[in-house]
């Protein structure tokens, strides 16, 4: 039985003004993420990869709306359109959305505790009535992301990498979410910490139910968290597959040359490292035709004149290639 889906992107755009810094006083646009579309299933974890700087973190930031989408943009979320919805409409919409930031530090309030954390948030969306049972659900919390009740009273800077993330997914679960998009959640973390907070979050997926979008530059923490996986490049989406098949099978040039960097601890396992010529390009100077053309190995003449679509592959519906070598 087909699962149904929680979230719906199409056409998503995020591009910002720009003004020069010249005389002329002229003004750019800075395109972000620039048309993509995906979606992803109840219960599910996707996981997005790409090279920094090529929109993630922007992408995930628009589907929770901390960053404005562009005009034009469709975003469904449990069959309601939320893109241009006010922030009195999207509010109680945030109760179903969270995120988990990348740096576990910079997103704690470093004046408050985590109780005081944990309690205003209960607050503020009256999840909790009385003091009694925000005490309560705070230690609930911890309990559940493996901390010590006693924590409640310390403040960020007492605490590891590694706890100080717990207390970043405590703070997301505290409204019961549906769906929490998690950036870069491991990536400022030591190795040895990391695999602790990756089988955190599938045990938290298993027990709640919870649907993830994975955001991660690791191809090999993606490929052992994600269901599917989606890379993106200079704001679009260029491939999306379930992860065995992707993994084992990459299409796009691109992904080719983001999995052939992936070491490979057996010594008896060998590929062929594809490196990229030039730099990735910058959101106010995208390439017209294909934005990949330029980097691309294998581009043709048409590759400079016409941008792909993100289609299936020949009657794989589940496996979709933006590249004109499949079109």
């Amino acid at each position: 039985m087909q699962r149904e889906q929680i979230l719906s992107v199409s056409g998503l755009k995020v591009h910002f003004p720009v003004r020069s810094s010249g005389l002329s006083g002229s003004k750019q646009v800075a395109k972000a993420v620039n048309g993509v579309s995906f979606e992803v299933l109840k219960g599910e974890t996707l996981g997005l990869v790409g090279e920094s700087g090529c929109g993630k973190t922007t992408l995930g930031r628009a589907i929770v709306r901390l960053v404005q989408p562009s005009k034009g943009s469709r975003i469904v979320f449990c069959g309601r359109e939320i893109a241009e919805l006010g922030n009195k409409e999207f509010r109680p919409l945030r109760k179903e959305m969270q995120m988990i930031f990348q740096d576990p530090f910079g997103s704690l309030n470093p004046r408050l505790t985590v109780g005081q954390m944990l309690g205003e948030v209960l607050k503020v969306h009256g999840i909790t009535k009385g003091t009694k049972a925000t005490s309560q659900k705070i230690d609930e919390l911890l309990d559940r992301v493996g901390l010590n009740s006693e924590y409640a009273s310390r403040y960020p800077h007492e605490f590891s990498g590694g706890q100080r993330q717990r207390v970043g997914i405590a703070r997301a679960l505290a409204v019961n979410p549906s769906f929490i998009i998690c950036d870069e959640p491991v990536s400022a973390l030591d190795v040895s910490i990391q695999s602790q907070i990756i089988n955190l979050l599938k045990d938290l997926q298993r027990d709640l139910g919870l649907t993830y979008l994975f955001i991660a530059h690791d191809l090999s923490v993606v490929e052992y968290i994600s269901d599917r996986v989606a890379v993106m490049y200079l704001g679009r989406i260029v491939e999306i597959a379930d992860a065995g098949t992707l993994y084992a099978n990459p299409k796009h040039p691109y992904t080719q040359a983001l999995l052939s960097a992936i070491p490979m601890p057996e010594l008896d396992r060998k590929h062929e490292r594809i490196v990229l010529k030039g730099d990735l390009p910058g959101p106010l100077s995208i390439p017209e035709g294909c934005s990949f053309h330029p980097r691309c190995p294998v581009a043709m003449d048409e590759c400079r004149r016409r941008e792909p679509e993100l289609l299936p592959l020949n009657d794989d519906s589940s496996h979709r290639v933006s590249c004109l070598l499949y079109q």
